[in-house]
C-alpha cells in the first residue's frame, strides 16, 4: 500500500516539474515589422531603358538605383542615387533632357519631384537649373517655388517662380531680375515680358554718358 501512494507521489513530483520547466521556456520570436511602407516591390541597379505612352517611345530613363514602392502612400518610384531622363517627340528625335541628384515619381498623380542641382536643356538651346522642379504629366507643366535660372540665346532670367509648359516653349518667371533685350520692355507680347510683378519691375533702362565735342 505504501509503495502503491508513493508511486502517486513520485507523479506528483514529475508533474510540477514538468509545468515549472514549461512556464520557464520564452518563444523567441522577431519583433513585429511595423514601418510596412519600407518594403520595396523593385530595387533595380544600373538601369537604361525607353518609357512609352499610348504605344509611343517617349522617355529615356538611365540612374544608377531605381526603386519602387507601391505601398507607401501615395505610392512613388524612388530614384536616390541621380536621374537622367530624355524626352522624344514623335519621331523619336530628342526633345530635351533633364538631370538631377534625387528624383520622385507619383505614379497615381503622374507627377514628377526633381530635387538638388536639376538641369534641363531643350533642343533650342534653353537652359533651366534649380535645386526643385515639379512635372505634372497630367496637366503638361513645369513649375518651381524656389530659386531658378533660365539661360536662353537671347537672355538671361533669375526667379523664385517658374511656370512653364513641358516642351519649355510659353514659359513664366516671376521676382525676377536679369538682362533683357528691348523688345521685352516695349511688351511685344513675349510670355518673359508679361510675367506677372517682375520683369517690367526688374528692368532699368541704361543711359549711356553724354561726351562734349570740343571745337
Amino acid at each position: 500500500m505504501a509503495l502503491k501512494y508513493s508511486k502517486y507521489i513520485l507523479l506528483w513530483i514529475v508533474g510540477i516539474v514538468l509545468m515549472a520547466s514549461c512556464e520557464e521556456q520564452k518563444e523567441h520570436t522577431a519583433p513585429a515589422v511595423r514601418d510596412r511602407d519600407s518594403a520595396s516591390m523593385m530595387i533595380s541597379y544600373g538601369v537604361n531603358t525607353l518609357i512609352s505612352d499610348s504605344g509611343v517611345i517617349k522617355y529615356r530613363i538611365v540612374t544608377e538605383r531605381w526603386e519602387v514602392n507601391t505601398v507607401r502612400n501615395p505610392s512613388r518610384w524612388i530614384f536616390e542615387k541621380g536621374l537622367f531622363f530624355e524626352q522624344f517627340d514623335e519621331k523619336f528625335h530628342v526633345q530635351s533632357y533633364i538631370q538631377c541628384d534625387t528624383a520622385y515619381y507619383y505614379d497615381q498623380k503622374r507627377l514628377w519631384e526633381l530635387k538638388s542641382r536639376v538641369s534641363i536643356l531643350t533642343k533650342d538651346g534653353l537652359r533651366f537649373t534649380s535645386q526643385q522642379l515639379f512635372w505634372d504629366e497630367a496637366n503638361h507643366e513645369l513649375y518651381s517655388y524656389v530659386p531658378s535660372k533660365l539661360v536662353t540665346p537671347d537672355r538671361t532670367l533669375e526667379g523664385t517662380y517658374f511656370r512653364s509648359d513641358e516642351r519649355m516653349t510659353h514659359y513664366t518667371v516671376s521676382n525676377s531680375s536679369g538682362s533683357f533685350e528691348k523688345s521685352d520692355i516695349a511688351g511685344s507680347g513675349d510670355t518673359i515680358s508679361s510675367a506677372p510683378d517682375t520683369v517690367k519691375a526688374a528692368v532699368r533702362p541704361q543711359v549711356r554718358p553724354t561726351r562734349k565735342i570740343q571745337r
